[in-house]
């Protein structure tokens, strides 16, 4: 059968350094950081005291009480970014078969705020057990994608996708094979993610995967700086409207970008860290690229994985150069998560939205908070600390997660 063309119609995000698309940008292109104290819990107890949070968003600015209480805030924030990429993908009614979209939503973490609190709200009080009748919904990892469809009344394929801090990067990975299999004629796909909370800082903390930079928030994230000691925590969601091309063109959407293909690998080798020579990852830009019809000496951008671990930025960078060669040095390379910390299971969303911009736009967001060059990672152009123009073609986003899952996606200027 002949595979169909994806575009990419509609985005919607709500981050640390933006609460919509255009806003992120801004702060991306500016190299802010939104690093910053945790206010969601005393920190007194904790050895990382810092997260990448949310800034001035007030969720009953876009829901009333009543509906709050059946939701946990990773789907109240996958919503709130589902609602500005479907405006901006200017869908209706008249415009789409609601039978012929839907939606593939991806989370590490799911509802895990709703499920410690009702944990410690039984475990505090010598009582009756009595556990909320909306719990369970609250808690399930596919409900924001459910939650999506009722929403909108989608009746298209609907399901969510589990592959830790990849999860949103699968998601638009599966949501692109449905359209171009001619199962959906327009798609959601993004992640979201909600674990600033005790659990989530002290489990990650535990496995000192956290930076401890305490006194200095805003530069603790320092992807391939050699003083680099972990990765910020971040919440948030990204949302991408994915759509057959013959079918963004007959009702004359603007198209930002070709989503041209995907790698999907596993490094079978360690529960939390990467591959030392990343292979897994070399598997999967490979994927990426060939599934595209493209040349390796094509790719213009990375937007790496790169999280400002110890052991992880080192073999991204490996794989880049093991498969690149000396082409690796000439393609333009950066990490937003310096700037909006790990967003987890909602990163490969977000760090998609900023790969599509940088194609639209051409200027490659910088990779900020570098101080000192590690002399274990390959010299590549990382953007360091200031944004740079430059026409971006062909470019691939990565995005890995513990147990070894490795995603590439790769996008086309239309």
């Amino acid at each position: 059968m002949e595979l169909k063309r994806v575009v990419v119609t509609g985005l919607g995000a709500l981050t640390p350094i933006g609460n919509d698309v255009p806003t992120l940008w801004e702060s991306l292109v500016a190299g802010v950081s939104g690093g910053g104290p945790i206010t969601h819990f005393d920190t007194t107890k904790f050895r990382t005291k810092i997260a990448a949070e949310l800034k001035g968003f007030d969720p009953l600015e876009h829901f009333d009480r009543k509906e709050m209480r059946l939701l946990d805030g990773y789907t109240v924030y996958g919503l709130v970014a589902v609602e500005e990429a479907l405006r901006d993908a200017g869908l209706t009614d008249e415009t789409i078969d609601k039978a012929r979209m839907g939606v593939v939503w991806g989370s590490g973490m799911g509802g895990v705020t709703s499920l410690q609190d009702e944990i410690i709200e039984y475990a505090t009080h010598d009582r009756t057990p009595r556990f909320s009748p909306y719990w369970v919904p609250k808690v399930i990892i596919d409900i924001c994608a459910g939650q999506i469809a009722i929403r909108y009344g989608l009746r298209g394929p609907n399901y969510c996708t589990a592959a830790a801090c990849a999860s949103s990067a699968a998601a638009i990975s599966d949501a692109f094979n449905l359209i171009r299999l001619g199962k959906a004629d327009a798609m959601i796909a993004g992640g979201s993610e909600c674990a600033v909370m005790e659990a989530g800082i002290g489990g990650f903390g535990n496995m000192r995967a956290l930076s401890t930079r305490n006194d200095d928030p805003q530069t603790a994230s320092r992807p391939f700086d050699r003083d680099r000691d972990g990765f910020l925590l971040g919440e948030g969601a990204g949302t991408l409207v994915l759509e057959e091309l013959e079918h963004a063109l007959a009702r004359g959407a603007k198209i930002y970008a070709e989503v041209t293909g995907v790698g999907l690998s596993a490094d079978a080798y360690h529960i939390t860290a990467s591959h030392p020579e990343g292979l897994g990852v070399i598997d999967a830009m490979r994927q990426a690229v060939e599934e595209s019809g493209m040349k390796l000496e094509d790719v213009d951008h990375i937007n790496t994985h790169g999280t400002s671990t110890p052991i992880g930025d080192i073999s991204e960078p490996k794989a880049i150069v093991g498969l690149f060669g000396e082409h690796a040095y000439r393609i333009g390379i950066n990490s937003t998560k310096s700037m909006t910390g790990h967003l987890l299971g909602a990163a490969g969303a977000v760090e998609s939205i900023a790969t599509i911009l940088a194609i639209k736009n051409g200027v490659i967001p910088p990779t900020i908070n570098h101080f000192n060059d590690d002399p274990d990672i390959p010299a590549l152009d990382f953007t360091f600390n200031q944004a740079r123009r430059r026409e971006v073609r062909f470019a691939l986003s990565n995005a890995f997660g513990f147990g070894g899952h490795n995603v590439c996606l790769a996008f086309r200027k239309y």
